[in-house]
């Protein structure tokens, strides 16, 4: 099951983004707010942004954004580590 956001048309046109832009700079904003929030873990956050690891750090850096880095961070690092 996924969830829909409607955004009214006068928003959409209000966006200063090429429409085919407009998803993927939604669903980025969405992420990195969500991340900050602590709402998102790293993971799924680049999840919704549509991002790898190292691209979706990255932006969080470029954003001024500070990496949540805890004890499940780890365990998914070294879990990743381990099965390559």
């Amino acid at each position: 099951m996924g969830l829909q956001i409607s955004i009214s048309d006068s928003i959409v046109q209000a966006l200063r983004l090429p429409e085919p832009r407009i998803e993927q700079e939604l669903r980025r904003e969405l992420a990195i707010a969500l991340y900050t929030q602590d709402i998102l873990s790293f993971g799924k956050a680049r999840e919704l942004a549509e991002m790898d690891k190292y691209e979706f750090g990255q932006l969080l850096a470029l954003r001024g954004v500070v990496r949540h880095y805890g004890f499940t961070e780890l365990d998914d690092d070294l879990s990743y580590a381990r099965s390559e």
